[in-house]
């Protein structure tokens, strides 16, 4: 099959787009086409290409970013992922070529990453060539998900968890400039638990990552608050030197 003799038997990605927007953790999806199921951006990997360079290309065709913060979390390799009657449903819906059964009904690995990105940067999320449309979908809402792509988010939410023990986030989620209670909000909401308001903000300005500016968040009901950005050399030592404390 010439779509296919350019691609490596057996291996995939599959990517977890992280989005937070309305005090909300969403995931970037892909509605499949003629069906009610939904599925993670991701892709076979071609002969000549590596891994992690495959996984960036899936991030830039469906975000139109590049730059975009990608971790590998996790190698998905259960022998039961690519269960029997996918391939043959995805065939009888019209959504691949009946030549490309065998293709998909073989046993996939797939690697796992997850990204951040700033939401309102994504402004045309675009679908592949099995789905009919791309959207933001919020974590904690998803739908009907293909084969093992909810353990996947799972499991990509639990590693991001993780990371705030011993790594910051923040630079690829929220605006430029941003307040500490929306900073907060977002560390709250991916841990899913509340914070103590002045704990957070000693400990934060304890990391010395932030740079407080002299502008103020205009147009709510109480005191203007101050807004703050990230020093990016700092930030990006945190990130590969790792905090000292956690949550």
């Amino acid at each position: 099959m010439s779509e296919t003799n350019n691609l490596h038997p057996g291996l995939s990605v599959d990517c977890v787009i992280f989005g937070f927007h309305d005090n909300e953790l969403k995931v970037l999806m892909l509605k499949m086409k003629h069906m009610d199921k939904w599925a993670l951006p991701g892709g076979f990997v071609e002969k000549h290409v590596d891994v992690d360079t495959e996984a960036i290309n899936v991030l830039q065709r469906r975000t139109g970013l590049k730059d975009i913060f990608l971790h590998q979390f996790y190698l998905f390799g259960d022998v039961k992922r690519n269960h029997q009657g996918h391939a043959q449903k995805l065939v009888k819906q019209g959504v691949i070529k009946p030549e490309l059964e065998s293709w998909f009904n073989q046993r996939f690995i797939t690697v796992g990453y997850y990204a951040l990105v700033e939401y309102a940067n994504v402004q045309e999320p675009t679908p592949d060539s099995v789905s009919e449309k791309c959207s933001w979908l919020p974590l904690k809402e998803l739908p009907d998900l293909i084969l093992d792509h909810a353990e996947i988010i799972r499991k990509a939410h639990e590693t991001l968890k993780r990371q705030l023990i011993y790594q910051p986030i923040g630079i690829n989620l929220l605006p430029e400039k941003f307040t500490m209670p929306e900073l907060q909000a977002l560390y709250e909401t991916v841990l899913e638990k509340e914070l103590d308001r002045r704990n957070f903000r000693r400990k934060m300005l304890g990391y010395d990552i932030l740079i407080q500016t002299d502008e103020r968040r205009k147009g709510g009901a109480h005191k203007a608050p101050i807004l703050y950005k990230f020093d990016k050399k700092k930030y990006h030592h945190a990130i590969e030197k790792g905090l000292k404390t956690g949550w």
